[in-house]
């Protein structure tokens, strides 16, 4: 079983995901020369969701992000 990536590993995957989707380019090599190429735009964005997630399950320790609704009243 493979270990999970650190933050900082999953950001820079994020940044080099980001930069080669602006600047067109379908394909990404880590620093370990493994390359992932992309068939479209579609694929880039589903692949730069899925990172997203990672880091925020990373960042909140699994937790989903909750909404919390205020509500105030004047006093009485």
């Amino acid at each position: 079983m493979m270990a999970e990536p650190s933050v900082t590993t999953l950001i820079t995957m994020r940044d080099a995901l980001v930069k080669a989707r602006l600047s067109g380019l379908t394909r990404i090599t880590d620093q370990n020369g493994e390359s992932v190429e992309y068939k479209s735009d579609s694929d880039m964005a589903a692949a730069l969701a899925s990172v997203n997630r990672l880091i925020l399950q990373a960042t909140l320790g699994g937790a989903a992000p909750g909404i919390s609704t205020i509500r105030t009243m004047k006093g009485a």
